[in-house]
């Protein structure tokens, strides 16, 4: 069965590229590290799961960021008679996200991820698999990144309770070769813990 991939960092820079409203709204947020505005966020994941792709589940990839996003998202799922299996949070320290985000390069072309240190292309500055630039995001900003760190702690980390007294949490060891960590990932997936009936 495959599922949908949606992550709203996508979402945003796809309307952003097609200048759409909601993208110019948007932008000004993205651009100083900020969070986009719920009502925004919110709307734009909705008509995203919306789409025939999603109707055998969704892989949700940076949403929701908040409490508001997660109560709308219940929401709207529930009345659809759906539900948020699961949710997979991995943990890393502040160094090391620092170390994975400044590092990153994507493809222009074919969007395919590099790192400076953990997986660099063949050429600098060219893609391995299309031969496309490789570019860092504007946001990718040591900058912006630490003011997204803020915003996370005030706005995100309350989520980890929140799921986790719904018994909806799987808490991952995120440090180490990406490989590892993916395999943590879907051994406990596979095998995840028995849920309670505690709410």
């Amino acid at each position: 069965m495959k599922l949908a991939h949606i992550a709203t960092g996508d979402l945003f820079r796809t309307a952003i590229e097609k200048n759409t409203a909601q993208a110019q709204l948007a932008k000004p947020y993205i651009q100083s590290g900020k969070l986009v505005p719920d009502e925004i966020t919110i709307k734009m994941v909705l008509e995203r799961i919306a789409g025939d792709d999603c109707k055998a589940g969704v892989i949700f990839d940076g949403f929701p960021r908040n409490l508001k996003q997660a109560e709308a998202l219940d929401g709207a799922l529930s009345g659809q008679n759906k539900a948020i299996d699961w949710v997979v949070y991995i943990k890393v320290s502040e160094k090391a996200l620092l170390d994975r985000l400044l590092g990153r390069w994507i493809c222009r072309k074919c969007q395919a991820p590099y790192h400076t240190l953990y997986s660099p292309p063949k050429s600098a500055g060219k893609c391995d698999k299309c031969g496309g630039e490789l570019y860092q995001r504007a946001d990718d900003t040591e900058e912006t990144v630490k003011k997204r760190l803020v915003v996370f702690h005030a706005e995100t980390a309350p989520l980890i309770a929140y799921y986790a007294k719904a018994n909806k949490l799987l808490e991952i060891e995120g440090e180490g070769p990406e490989e590892t960590v993916e395999r943590r990932i879907v051994d406990m997936l596979e095998k995840p813990p028995i849920k309670s009936n505690k709410n």
